[in-house]
């Protein structure tokens, strides 16, 4: 019996020693390889208020039109992550300069993407360095943000005046699915002020997309226009997924990354469960591929959906996958999985399959290709025919974020 117990104790640690090894690898690939694919980007990327967004469709490098492009602060974000993982000073150094480039953002009001701009920038320099003015950047961005709240309404507005898919019904207070990232900066200000103002708008604003943009079935909205003289919600429809009363992949994946910190910075179980069970929604979706890598969208193709864009089914011999919903979902699973008891055992496997897939060939790029993304086959905007199977930096920001969040785990 002894004999058996030392044999079996044997085996465990030896496939315990195996497992870590094999994360221990993935994790040194993954750094080092996102460590070189970094310093050959800052060789083409030579103008911080300009960072690298994508691939044109000739092939050649995008770089973001203007510090005010949504996506401007993601390539800071990706060095300061980089830089942690590798103390590579020189990143460090670059990270700098691709976050004070933002400085002006601290006063945009123009939309609700501060929180993209300033928290994956700012946020993550001021977490590492304590730098104070980091910290004032920070609270001004929060107040800018606030500007858009609507107390009438209780959510922050998206976008300004816009129109539908139709060509014909206007948007007049737009709320998008995407807006539950940008709460996470107003927490930040909250915490570090002792102003409570941004915390209430916070919230706030997570109860009622909690309220209005989730079906049913935990399934969700990409955008909701409210009524500014009621303050009822007017229509719910699509911007950047299949159909209106689809499900877009990285719409769903804001949703589960957005309630989860609402949680975090709450601790209101109703923020809790509404993040499990959109994670339950993604990660035990029948059209959720093997790899767990998500379609654009979940409901592509499907009967009893109807595009309200111009599309050919027969384009795309397979349906283009999307990565950045991948790395988001993995993001905000290993977190959901810390809150969720038993059942985070089911999230944080789910990660970990994420994360070892976008590891894998089939969607980490090789060193010195694929304009130096880390990775491949990503979808910004399918309906605009916009970013399609190409690399997104904001992609590469959410699988450095998960791998960060991998490392952290002890098991």
């Amino acid at each position: 019996m002894g004999r058996q117990l030392t044999i079996r104790n044997l085996v465990l640690l030896t496939a315990l020693f195996f497992m870590g090894n094999t994360k221990a690898q993935l994790l040194e690939k993954a750094f080092s390889n996102a460590q070189q694919q970094d310093k050959n980007m800052l060789l083409v990327a030579k103008n911080p208020a300009t960072p690298p967004r994508t691939t044109n469709p000739d092939g050649a490098i995008s770089f973001c039109p203007s510090i005010y492009d949504w996506t401007s602060g993601f390539f800071a974000g990706n060095l300061w992550y980089t830089y942690e993982a590798t103390k590579d000073e020189t990143l460090k150094n670059e990270a700098i300069k691709y976050t004070e480039a933002l400085d002006s953002v601290q006063y945009y009001t123009r939309n609700h993407d501060v929180g993209f701009m300033l928290y994956c920038s700012y946020g993550n320099g001021y977490r590492l360095t304590h730098n104070e003015k980091y910290k004032d950047v920070l609270i001004q961005g929060a107040k800018s943000l606030c500007t858009r709240f609507n107390p009438k309404i209780g959510v922050i507005k998206s976008w300004n005046q816009s129109r539908s898919w139709d060509g014909k019904t206007r948007f007049y207070f737009p709320v998008i699915i995407d807006n539950m990232m940008n709460l996470e900066l107003l927490f930040f200000a909250s915490k570090v002020t002792g102003d409570t103002s941004y915390r209430h708008i916070a919230i706030t604003h997570a109860l009622n997309t909690m309220k209005n943009h989730i079906r049913p079935d935990y399934s969700t909205y990409h955008v909701v226009d409210y009524d500014t003289v009621t303050g009822n919600f007017l229509h719910r429809e699509t911007n950047q997924g299949y159909a209106n009363n689809s499900t877009w992949s990285r719409g769903q994946a804001w949703g589960i990354y957005g309630f989860t910190v609402t949680y975090r910075e709450t601790g209101d179980k109703r923020f809790l469960e509404t993040a499990q069970h959109l994670a339950d929604f993604f990660i035990n979706h029948p059209r959720l591929p093997k790899d767990k890598i998500p379609n654009w969208d979940f409901d592509v193709n499907q009967l009893g959906f109807q595009t309200q864009f111009k599309y050919d089914s027969t384009k795309y011999k397979e349906i283009p996958r999307d990565v950045s919903a991948a790395a988001v979902a993995a993001s905000a699973l290993f977190d959901l999985s810390k809150f969720s008891g038993k059942k985070g055992l089911a999230y944080k496997k789910a990660a970990i399959q994420i994360v070892e897939s976008l590891a894998t060939n089939n969607y980490t790029a090789e060193l010195g290709t694929n304009n130096n993304f880390i990775l491949k086959h990503a979808t910004g905007s399918f309906p605009h025919n916009s970013e399609i199977d190409k690399p997104l930096v904001y992609a590469d920001y959410y699988y450095l974020e998960a791998l960060m969040k991998y490392k952290q785990f002890k098991k």
